[in-house]
Order: structure tokens, then sequence, then C-alpha cells
């Protein structure tokens, strides 16, 4: 998933720029190193320091799991907001004009907050953050793709087969194919 949000977000912040196969290629290259970073910096905890990072308990708090957490999703925030950011800045250009973009960064950055904030709160032993924590990443997890199909795809596809419908709807109207069921 973490592959999926910086492809999407790297691909987007190049605008009306992309040409060809070298610029989409580019966002993939640069996705590929930070998850295969984010991915040898989980392993480095969980193999070399013995953390557990993808075991859950409310009994044991550990302090290094929720601080790695806590940095990851701080580091999602503030890019996610730097990206806001730009939306009130002399930058503004370089963003997509989409409002649906907006829309999204405004969404992710208000999930990585509370996952934030409720990691923060994990790590100091807080029941209420275990719960909000879980929660974040439940939503995260079930509304990701249902995000992103509404955000960008769904006028794609919809838009242009309702159409096409009406037109044949209209042509086959105009043939008398629907005059024996007014009779």
């Amino acid at each position: 998933m973490l592959f999926l949000e910086v492809s999407l977000i790297a691909f987007l912040l190049q605008g009306n720029y992309v040409g060809g196969l070298e610029d989409l290629t580019r966002p993939f290259g640069l996705s590929a190193l930070i998850v295969g970073l984010d991915i040898l910096l989980k392993a480095l905890y969980l193999f070399g320091f013995g953390i557990p990072l993808f075991i859950d308990s409310s009994e044991h708090s550990h302090h290094m799991k929720w601080s790695l957490w806590a940095i990851h999703r701080l580091v999602l925030t503030a890019i996610y907001g730097l990206i806001l950011f730009m939306y009130h800045s002399k930058w503004r250009e370089r963003l997509p004009a989409r409002p649906a973009f907006y829309k999204y960064i405004v969404i992710m950055f208000i999930l990585n907050a509370l996952s934030l904030f409720a990691s923060a709160l994990t790590g100091h032993g807080t029941g209420f953050g275990y719960w909000l924590y879980s929660t974040t990443i439940v939503c995260y997890h079930a509304f990701y793709l249902p995000l992103l199909y509404v955000t960008f795809l769904a006028d794609f596809f919809q838009e242009e087969d309702l159409h096409l419908e009406s037109v044949y709807y209209s042509e086959m109207k105009d043939a008398g194919f629907f005059d024996d069921d007014w009779d």
C-alpha cells in the first residue's frame, strides 16, 4: 500500500509535465527506493533488535516499536502537510489542478495525523491510543482503494459509459424500438 501511495503522490506531483515512458517510470523507481528503505528499517527493527512490530498487545507496550510507528506516521503526515501548504503558497501551479487531488491530500493528512497521535498515545501506554491506532489502520486498509477509485477513477469510468448509454437509448428511441411499449 505504501508503494501505491508514494507512486501516486510522485506521479501527481509531476503535474502536466508528464510526457513519455521515462516520466512514468521515475515515480516507480522513487517508490521502490522508499519502500525498500522502509522494509530494510522494519527488518532491522524486527530481526536485529527483536522488536515485535506487527504483534499488537495492549498488555506489553514496546516504546521502540511505537516510536518507529510514530516516526513513520510523522514522515507521512509531514509530506501531506507540506503538499497542503503548497496549495496556499506560490508553488501552487506545480500541483495538479484537480480539486479531487486536494480532497485526497486532506483526507490522507487527517488519517495520518490521527494515526500519529494514536501511536504517540500508545507509546505512552494509553489504552485509548491502542484502540485509535487499530481503528485508523483498519480504516486505512479498508478505505484506501475505494478512496482512490472515488477520487480519481469514478469520473473517468462512469461519465463516458453514462453518456454512451444515453446516446444508445436515444438512438433506439428514434428508431422506434420502444413504440410497442406505449401501446
